[in-house]
């Protein structure tokens, strides 16, 4: 997991979904990949959120409970862990505290 990134385009326009409770920013990075930073406040019950790419996602900070499409159960995941999400696919989380990530667009 990467601490940094270098040489960036910060798209400052935040992508802003459930009354606040997700909030992230697009990054572009020199060698054309693009990835969001993001933050999931506390959650009652589960976001839903679907994809259009693959998407790898890194628990930051936090610990969070995670459905992938049509899993049956959810599967927790901590700082430093990470999951993927096929293209045109969705996911569901939930936390019960802050989570910080960054998802790599692939």
């Amino acid at each position: 997991m990467s601490s940094q990134f270098d040489f960036v385009t910060v798209h400052i326009k935040p992508n802003v979904h459930y009354k606040g409770r997700s909030i992230s920013y697009l990054i572009e990075c020199k060698d054309g990949s693009k990835k969001t930073l993001g933050v999931i406040l506390p959650t009652d019950k589960p976001l839903t959120f679907e994809t259009h790419v693959t998407e790898r996602i890194e628990i930051v900070s936090g610990k969070c409970l995670v459905r992938i499409a049509d899993q049956e159960e959810m599967e927790v995941y901590s700082s430093g862990e990470s999951f993927t999400v096929p293209a045109n696919s969705r996911f569901s989380l939930q936390s019960s505290e802050i989570v910080d990530y960054v998802c790599h667009l692939e």
